[in-house]
């Protein structure tokens, strides 16, 4: 079906905020933002997607070939999320962990109206249009007036609870590093859950306070109905650029500081620590294995490793690995046969996910998966689900989960150290 497209020069940061509270009329809402990071892999500094045309929801069962069969028919951009228990159709895994959520296991759907930016260029894409509707938009978001005054919260009783006390934290740590030391797995990303009930936020206000305050390069709201998603994400999981795949887990934490010179040296230390370069060596070997299973015989390259990169929380230890695929590979294929994705499993990959369940008290759901979108032509670009805030609104819940790699070398209480950092801009965000 074609899309009728509109082009027009508008100021970026103003526009995509107008653009983000004028969305909120619609159930189905995913916004990414780039935040101004730009890098060799970039494509646009934000879309946003909303209004369903078609769309589709299942559980796990048979959850790719439906995807699959989904993307092949629309033939159309496609936007949507990839939960973590996605496993349990791909391997012989279950999930029973509390799930409080109770976000589908997969949803994707084709937006009737689709706005990409790049720098203050604008295209608006429609499906559908009625008389002068692109136009009339255009106008209603470009008149917006935005509240510029300090965000307020409509906050009721948010306390943060864990669903892990610290000591059962430090007695799973010690258990999994009993598998390490037995052979069962090498590293494994062990996560723990923070949780609010009987709660309410404001959602596009406590996003833009989140985004805010750590303006990484995967940034996401989606909304479907009454199920938010409100990301932070730095991390990058895999994008297609026509036979180029590339994959970019971040394996290595370190907090940052006010002072230049003591963060340089934080910056430095974790480029140099050996613990954080095995972490991610260790994920980038089980990334190239994943990427082997579409690619062209030869092509994965490893373009960069163990390169650290800062964010306004945090600084990051992230590789590149690439691969070629043929113009007849499905694209879904190359996301089932790397999903989920290492830097959230572990290595080996299926012992890891098993043990993860055992160990961890929550189902992960929607954490630690995925949001994206496909184009038309079969290229894709998703993030991984970290540093987010998940909220139901109708049960009134709201959840974040941090995690950190566990390796032989690994102190569960630096480990726990870790997960607090991570977790510093949700809880910022939540209780301030």
């Amino acid at each position: 079906m074609k899309r009728t497209l509109y082009h027009k020069t508008v100021n970026e940061k103003a526009f995509k905020s107008k653009l983000l509270d004028w969305a909120q009329q619609y159930d189905d809402v995913v916004f990414m933002d780039a935040n101004n990071h730009t890098d060799t892999y970039s494509s646009y500094d934000a879309i946003i997607a909303v209004d369903a045309f078609t769309a589709i929801k299942t559980d796990y069962f048979d959850a790719f070939e439906a995807l699959k069969e989904y993307q092949s028919s629309v033939e159309d951009w496609i936007f949507g999320y990839l939960t973590y228990d996605l496993k349990n159709t791909t391997e012989a895994l279950n999930s029973q962990n509390i799930d409080e959520l109770e976000f589908p296991d997969l949803y994707f759907f084709q937006p009737k109206k689709l706005f990409l930016l790049k720098g203050n260029a604008l295209e608006m894409q429609y499906l559908k249009m009625v008389d002068d509707e692109i136009e009339e938009d255009f106008k209603s978001i470009s008149e917006m007036i935005l509240d510029e005054k300090e965000m307020t919260h409509e906050l009721q009783n948010v306390k943060i609870k864990l669903r892990m006390t610290k000591d059962m934290y430090f007695e799973n740590v010690n258990k999994m590093l009993s598998h390490i030391s037995r052979g069962d797995i090498y590293e494994a990303n062990f996560c723990q859950e923070f949780y609010a009930e009987n709660s309410n936020i404001n959602p596009i206000d406590t996003f833009n306070k989140l985004n805010q305050i750590s303006q990484p390069p995967f940034a996401t709201f989606l909304k479907t109905e009454d199920k938010y998603l409100l990301s932070a994400s730095p991390e990058r999981y895999i994008k297609k650029e026509d036979a180029t795949v590339i994959s970019q887990p971040i394996k290595g934490t370190a907090k940052r500081s006010k002072n230049k010179i003591e963060d340089e040296r934080l910056a430095e230390d974790l480029e140099n620590d050996p613990k954080e370069r095995s972490e991610n060596i260790m994920i980038v070997d089980l990334v190239r294995n994943d990427l082997s299973h579409t690619a062209m015989k030869g092509s994965v390259r490893v373009e960069e490793l163990c390169k650290v990169y800062s964010f306004l929380q945090v600084h990051q230890m992230i590789s590149t690995v690439s691969s070629k695929v043929t113009a007849d590979t499905h694209p879904v294929d190359i996301i089932k046969t790397t999903f989920p994705m290492g830097s959230m499993t572990g290595a080996p990959k299926i012992s890891a996910m098993k043990i993860i369940e055992k160990l961890e008290m929550t189902k992960r759901g929607l954490y630690s998966g995925s949001v994206g979108y496909f184009k038309p032509n079969g290229d894709f670009d998703f993030n991984v689900i970290i540093r987010s805030i998940l909220y139901n609104e109708t049960k009134q819940y709201i959840s974040y989960s941090v995690g950190s790699a566990i390796t032989a070398k690994s102190d569960p209480l630096k480990e726990y150290e870790e997960c607090l950092i991570k977790a510093k801009a949700m809880r910022e965000v939540l209780e301030n």
